[in-house]
């Protein structure tokens, strides 16, 4: 299996942290019930968003430095 290049990182970390901002959205217009275990994944989903954003960004950067 190939590994994804940087901007499918990038996109995959912007999936994430759009998805852990819109569970916790959810939760205070009540569309969906609060709960601990709901609240602990919507911000696991933003970290983790974050960290691939900042993988994907530098390994773009690493690659066009190498050009």
């Amino acid at each position: 299996m190939r590994p994804l290049p940087p901007w499918g990182v990038i996109a995959l970390g912007f999936v994430l942290v759009v998805l852990g901002w819109l569970a916790p959205f959810l939760m205070v217009i009540r569309v969906i019930p609060a709960s601990f275990w709901l609240s602990f994944l919507s911000y696991g989903l933003s970290v983790l968003g974050l960290f691939l954003g900042i993988v994907g960004a530098s390994m773009y950067a690493i690659g066009r430095r190498r050009r």
